[in-house]
């Protein structure tokens, strides 16, 4: 019994170096994304320095008016797509990718000859063989959809606060890694009490979304969708929240996933209040091997601007 017990354990392992390499990740990712910018910054100078946005712009003029009405019309309809594309949050842009990814993953759940690997790679189940994979992709996994639209709805209502409060790429390493964590919370709980049964959902990274925003901004004021005249602080709320998930994990409650549910809390917390000194700050010296990397490239030259800040955003309060 106590050799299985380690071996469930050890299956948990994995998300630990999981989260280095997402928040390495991230930094490379924010890097690239920053020197794309400046670059793009230079060239629209250059060009008007030179003269060639008129030029530009009486090239346009002329195409268009050599295109037939269809053509024109379908190209009103990527403006119009674009330009709402424009009018969203980027934390509302982060979410919409995430929430994408969820629906074609809730499709898969309805297509009979996936179910086998669905079951294998979409469910999180310590006992299983498949180590690795599950803890991260049964993040994006819901089987009901009235599961994913209420978890999606409250990854909607807090993604701009917490894009705005992180960035958008500590932001995917933080959701990242709170799903394999929280899973990895999960697998050690159910190892613990001989309960191996599979689980699926996002609900434990939108815990720590839930978690990180609401200890940032404890006197915020939240509401119930259904029941308008209702509000409590955001602080408030998540004690009522970690609450009754701590009261379900002690009694035994099997609705819902409660380990996971404390674990991406606590992350979220910890993350706000700790994490992001000891995570985030400290990413300049991989910066700053990468710009060396890619400035030995061909084609690699020129600074990216400065590597030592957060992108221009500001970060949680140390």
């Amino acid at each position: 019994k106590y050799s299985l017990t380690f071996k469930h354990h050890r299956n948990a392992l994995p998300g630990i170096p999981f989260t280095g390499c997402s928040f390495g990740a991230a930094a490379i990712l924010q890097y690239e994304s920053l020197k794309s910018r400046v670059k793009t910054a230079k060239d629209e100078a250059e060009q008007e320095k030179n003269g060639k946005a008129s030029q530009n712009m009486t090239y346009w003029h002329n195409w268009w008016n050599q295109l037939t009405d269809f053509q024109k019309q379908v190209i009103l309809l990527m403006s119009f797509v674009d330009d709402f594309w424009s009018s969203l949050t980027e934390g509302q842009q982060m979410a919409t990718g995430i929430i994408a990814v969820n629906a074609v993953v809730l499709c898969c759940w309805r297509i009979p000859s996936m179910q086998r690997f669905m079951v294998k790679y979409f469910t999180a189940n310590p006992a299983s063989k498949t180590r690795c994979l599950p803890m991260l992709l049964s993040t994006f996994s819901h089987y009901s959809i009235i599961h994913m639209a209420a978890n999606m709805y409250v990854l909607w209502t807090f993604s701009s606060s917490i894009v705005s409060l992180l960035g958008k790429e500590q932001f995917l390493a933080v959701y990242l890694s709170a799903g394999v964590i929280s899973t990895m919370v999960s697998y050690l709980c159910k190892t613990s009490t001989g309960r191996l049964h599979p689980s699926l959902g996002a609900s434990g990274a939108i815990m720590t979304v839930l978690a990180a925003v609401c200890t940032k901004m404890p006197e915020a004021k939240l509401g119930i969708i259904l029941l308008p005249m209702v509000s409590f602080t955001a602080g408030n709320a998540l004690k009522a929240i970690v609450a009754m998930d701590a009261a379900g994990l002690i009694m035994g409650w099997r609705l819902f996933d409660h380990a996971a549910h404390l674990g991406g809390a606590l992350f979220g917390v910890w993350y706000v209040a700790y994490g992001h000194k000891l995570m985030w700050r400290k990413r300049e010296p991989l910066v700053k091997a990468w710009h060396s990397l890619r400035s030995q490239a061909p084609g690699g030259r020129g600074r990216p601007g400065g590597s030592g800040g957060d992108g221009g955003r500001p970060g949680p309060p140390t």
